[in-house]
């Protein structure tokens, strides 16, 4: 136990006082404080296993619609054209640099993966509801409400979320106050709004439900 407490003591200089605030503030002892600091790893660590999932199944069912938007209109690449607002073309033009030393895959899958989370995030907002959504990207979500409108505001609010939920996991920030469960329903609803294969898939394979199942209860 006193080497088990020692280690501790070491440990937690180096995290230092200021980062176990949260964690301190939840246990009110040190040992607890840390107990729940290697908690929070894990859980962050399910989280961007959880995220990651979303990320890529929704980026791919949007870009999947974007297709079809772009060959309506027989243009080129559909992220090369679609009507985005100055941020978002400064997204694609950014993604398309890292893309262009991206080895010998196809351009535009190079180009789909080096767009952040956030670009999808925001192709989901108000402002394209009429230019995008409405004609397309609402497709991207079928088993979503009915209500175009509805489920628009209703995808952007978990996608918004989970972003949020992933920023600070990745940052290594304090989430052991989120609530995660809504996350873990958010990323699972989501899922099955693409397809239901999606959000059983992630359920079966992803670990923030066995995480949080074993939060340290002191």
């Amino acid at each position: 136990m006193g080497a088990a407490t020692e280690r501790d003591d070491a440990v937690i200089a180096l995290l230092t006082d200021a980062r176990l605030t949260s964690y301190v503030r939840s246990t009110r002892t040190r040992s607890g404080a840390m107990r729940l600091y290697e908690w929070n790893l894990r859980a962050a660590s399910a989280v961007m296993e959880l995220t990651g999932a979303v990320e890529v199944i929704a980026r791919n069912a949007l870009d999947r619609e974007l297709t079809s938007w772009a060959d309506r209109r027989n243009v080129g690449d559909r992220l090369d054209e679609a009507p985005l607002d100055p941020r978002g073309r400064q997204d694609v033009v950014k993604a398309a640099e890292r893309a262009a030393r991206g080895g010998s895959r196809d351009r535009h899958d190079r180009l789909v993966a080096e767009l952040s989370f956030g670009f999808w995030r925001y192709l989901l907002s108000s402002r394209y509801h009429a230019s995008l959504w409405v004609p397309d990207l609402h497709r991207a979500f079928p088993r979503g409400p009915v209500e175009l409108r509805f489920r628009r505001r209703e995808v952007e609010g978990r996608m918004h979320r989970l972003h949020l939920a992933r920023n600070r996991a990745v940052h290594h920030e304090p989430i052991h106050q989120r609530d995660l469960h809504r996350d873990l329903d958010d990323a699972l609803e989501l899922l099955g709004w693409i397809h239901p294969a999606a959000a059983e898939w992630a359920a079966d394979v992803t670990s923030l439900s066995a995480v949080l199942d074993a939060r340290p209860s002191g």
